[in-house]
C-alpha cells in the first residue's frame, strides 16, 4: 500500500545525501568558474552543449534529492522530523541552484541572431526547444542578482506557504455523525461521502467538510491572500500584463489560445447542465443541490479492490497497446504506487516523475469506488508518460501542465470503454456513461470555473487590498453559478470549498491545463477511432518525445491545430453525444429501473430531504 522510495534513497538518514548535496555544490561552484565569463556573443555551439550537459546532471542530482523529500513529506506531513528533512533539503537545493542562475540569464542576454545561430545548430538539435522557450522568457528576467535574491526569499514566501497549507489542511479533522455514531475523519474520506447513495450522509458531509474548513478559515484565507500579494508582485517586478501570463508561458501556450478554450467551455455549460436536468430525474430529487451531484445510482455501489482496479487497467492498456500495459505493469511490480489511506498523507493524488535515472511514483487514496479505478488509469497515464520521456533528459522529460495531461486523460477514455464493453445491462452502461461524463465535467467545466475564479481574485487583488473570507466565498459562487445554471442549487455550505483546493496555493492557474487535456484528448481518440491501429505508434512517439516539440508543433503531428477556436469547440462533441445517449438509456429503462426502490421522505435537521 506504500511506495517503495529506495530507488532514489535508503532512508532520511542516509548518508549517501550529504555525500551528494556535497558533490553537487562542488560540482555547481566548479560550473560556475567554467562557464561563467562565457555565455555571450562570443560563445560556440558546442560550448552550449558541453554546459547543458554538465548542467543537466547538476539539476538532475538535486532533482533526485527533493524527489525523495517531496515525496516522503507527501506521505506523511504530520512526520515533523520528516517535515524537517523536508525544508532542509529545499533550503539546500536553493543555495547550490543560486550558483547555477547565471546560465540561461546570460544566454537570454545574447543577441537573438547570435542565439538563433547556436540553437539552429546541430550539435543542439536535442535542445532547440528547450533553448528557444528560454528565450521567450527575455523580457520577464531579472538582473542575476535579482534573480538570486527572489529564488531565496521564495523559501520564505511562496514555499512557506505551500507547506504551511498543506499541513493546515491535513491536520483539519472533520465531525461527522453516521448511523448514531460520531466519527472523526480526514478530508480525503469525508469527500468520499459525498458520493455516498444516502442523502441525509451527503449533507451531513458537506456541514462537516464545510464546518471544518471553516474552523482554519482565517488562516486559510490569510495564506490565500498572501499568495495572491506574492504573485502579484513578481509579476510586476517582471513585468507581466497578466496575472495568468507566466503560467502560458511556462505551458508553451498562446494567451488567445487559452482564451479560445475557455471561451468555448464557458459557452458550453448547457452541456453539464443538460446532464445536471437528467441526473436530477433519475434520482427523483425536485431540488437538486451541489452536493447531489455525485450521488451514485445503480450498482454503482459496488466497490472494487485495488488488484481488480489494477486488472481493468491493464486488460484495457493491453488492448490498445502491449507496450502501454508492460510500462504499466512495472508500477505494481514494483511498488511505485502509495495507495493506501492514512492521517498525515496528502490528499488527492499525483504522479511524480522524480528523474529520468529513476522513475516516476504515484500517490493516490484508494477507497475502492469506481472513481478511484479512474484515478488509478488517470495517474498511471501520467507515469507511462513521464517514464517514456525519460530519454529526453532532465530538462526535456517533463512536457508542459497542457500536454501532461494528455496521457492521463487518455488512459482514462480506455478504461472508460473497457468497462462500458464489458457491461451487458442498460442499467450499468447508463451508470458508466454517467460516471464518465461527471469526471469530464470535473476536468472540464469546473477546471475553467476555479480558473475563472483564479481570474477574479487574481484580478481583484491587481486593484485592491487583500480579500476578505466573504469575498473569496462570492467569487466562487458567482464562478460555479456560471457552470450550474438553473440545473443545481447552490447550497449555504458550498460557498467556502475553494479553500481545500490545492492547486490554488501551489500552482496559481494550473488548472486550465485540465480541461485543455481532456479536450485535446477527444480529439486525438476521435483520430484514433478513425485511423485505428496505425494511430498507435504516433501516440506513442508523442509521448516519448517529452519537451522537445512546443505543444502546437508536438500535436501538430497528428493533425491537430489547437490555435484554431473550432477545434475547442468541436472537441464538445464527444460530451454532447454522451450526454444524448445517457438520455437514451434513461428513457429506454426509466419504467423498471427503480420499481423496486423505496423512497423514505424524512425530516432531517437542515431540511427535508429524501434518502433513498
Amino acid at each position: 500500500m506504500e511506495w517503495n522510495l529506495k530507488d532514489l534513497y535508503e532512508s532520511i538518514d542516509s548518508k549517501k545525501i550529504k555525500n551528494d548535496f556535497n558533490k553537487l555544490e562542488k560540482n555547481s561552484l566548479s560550473f560556475a568558474k567554467k562557464y561563467q565569463s562565457k555565455i555571450n556573443d562570443n560563445v560556440s555551439p558546442n560550448i552550449i552543449y558541453s554546459a547543458l550537459i554538465d548542467l543537466e546532471k547538476i539539476y538532475e542530482g538535486l532533482g533526485k534529492i527533493s524527489s525523495y523529500a517531496s515525496l516522503l513529506f507527501a506521505s506523511d506531513t504530520n512526520n515533523e522530523k520528516v517535515s524537517q528533512f523536508y525544508q532542509s533539503t529545499s533550503e539546500k537545493v536553493s543555495l547550490i541552484r543560486k550558483n547555477l542562475i547565471f546560465f540561461f540569464l546570460d544566454w537570454n542576454k545574447i543577441k537573438n541572431s547570435t542565439a538563433k545561430l547556436i540553437y539552429s545548430s546541430e550539435k543542439l538539435k536535442k535542445y532547440r526547444n528547450l533553448l528557444e522557450s528560454e528565450r521567450k522568457y527575455k523580457p520577464y528576467v531579472l538582473s542575476e542578482a535579482e534573480e538570486k535574491i527572489l529564488d531565496q526569499k521564495s523559501l520564505t514566501s511562496s514555499r512557506a506557504f505551500n507547506r504551511l497549507f498543506d499541513q493546515t489542511l491535513n491536520n483539519i479533522i472533520f465531525d461527522i455523525k453516521i448511523d448514531k455514531k460520531q466519527k472523526r475523519m480526514s478530508e480525503t474520506q469525508i469527500l468520499s461521502l459525498l458520493y455516498d447513495k444516502k442523502r441525509s450522509t451527503r449533507v451531513r458531509a458537506a456541514k462537516s467538510l464545510t464546518d471544518g474548513l471553516n474552523s482554519e478559515k482565517r488562516l486559510i484565507t490569510f495564506i490565500f491572500n498572501q499568495i495572491l500579494s506574492d504573485c502579484k508582485i513578481i509579476n510586476e517586478l517582471r513585468g507581466y500584463k497578466n496575472p495568468i501570463d507566466s503560467r502560458n508561458l511556462s505551458n508553451e501556450i498562446k494567451l488567445q489560445t487559452v482564451n479560445g478554450l475557455i471561451q468555448a467551455c464557458n459557452d458550453n455549460n448547457s452541456i453539464a447542465q443538460r446532464y445536471y436536468k437528467l441526473k436530477a430525474k433519475i434520482l427523483k430529487i425536485n431540488d437538486f443541490k451541489d452536493y447531489d451531484r455525485y450521488a451514485p445510482f445503480g450498482s454503482s455501489q459496488k466497490k472494487y479492490s485495488f488488484a481488480e482496479a489494477k486488472k481493468i487497467v491493464l486488460d484495457a492498456f493491453e488492448d490498445f497497446s502491449p507496450e502501454m500495459s508492460k510500462v504499466a505493469s512495472l508500477f505494481f511490480d514494483n511498488n511505485w504506487i502509495d495507495y493506501g489511506i492514512r492521517n498525515g498523507k496528502r490528499s488527492g493524488a499525483f504522479s511524480h516523475s522524480c528523474v529520468p535515472s529513476v522513475h516516476p511514483y504515484i500517490l493516490m487514496n484508494f477507497t475502492g469506488k469506481i472513481r478511484d479505478v479512474m484515478t488509478l488509469a488517470h495517474e498511471l497515464g501520467h507515469g507511462i508518460h513521464q517514464y517514456l520521456s525519460r530519454k529526453n533528459g532532465y530538462f526535456q522529460q517533463n512536457t508542459p501542465l497542457t500536454t501532461a495531461e494528455t496521457a492521463s486523460v487518455f488512459a482514462e477514455m480506455l478504461v472508460f470503454n473497457k468497462l462500458l464493453s464489458n457491461e451487458n445491462s442498460d442499467k450499468e452502461k447508463l451508470y458508466v456513461i454517467c460516471s464518465k461524463l461527471e469526471d469530464i465535467f470535473a476536468t472540464v467545466f469546473r477546471q475553467i470555473v476555479m480558473t475563472n475564479f483564479e481570474l477574479s481574485i487574481h484580478e481583484r487583488r491587481k486593484i485592491g487590498g487583500e480579500l476578505t473570507w466573504e469575498e473569496f466565498n462570492d467569487y466562487w459562487i458567482s464562478a460555479n453559478s456560471k457552470m450550474f445554471g438553473k440545473s443545481i442549487k447552490i447550497s449555504e455550505f458550498y460557498k467556502n470549498w475553494w479553500m481545500y483546493i490545492p492547486h490554488f496555493i501551489h500552482s496559481p492557474f494550473y488548472c486550465y491545463s485540465y480541461s485543455f487535456g481532456e479536450l485535446l484528448v477527444h480529439g486525438l481518440f476521435a483520430k484514433y477511432k478513425s485511423e485505428g491501429k496505425a494511430f498507435i505508434p504516433k501516440y506513442i512517439n508523442l509521448l516519448s518525445s517529452g519537451s522537445t516539440l512546443s505543444p502546437e508543433k508536438l500535436v501538430s503531428k497528428v493533425g491537430i491545430d489547437i490555435s484554431d477556436p473550432k477545434f475547442w469547440e468541436s472537441s464538445m462533441y464527444l460530451m454532447k453525444g454522451l450526454v444524448i445517449q445517457a438520455e437514451k438509456l434513461y428513457k429506454k429503462i426509466k419504467n423498471g429501473m427503480y420499481k423496486n426502490l423505496k423512497f423514505v421522505t424524512t425530516f432531517y435537521k437542515y431540511k427535508l430531504v429524501n434518502i433513498m
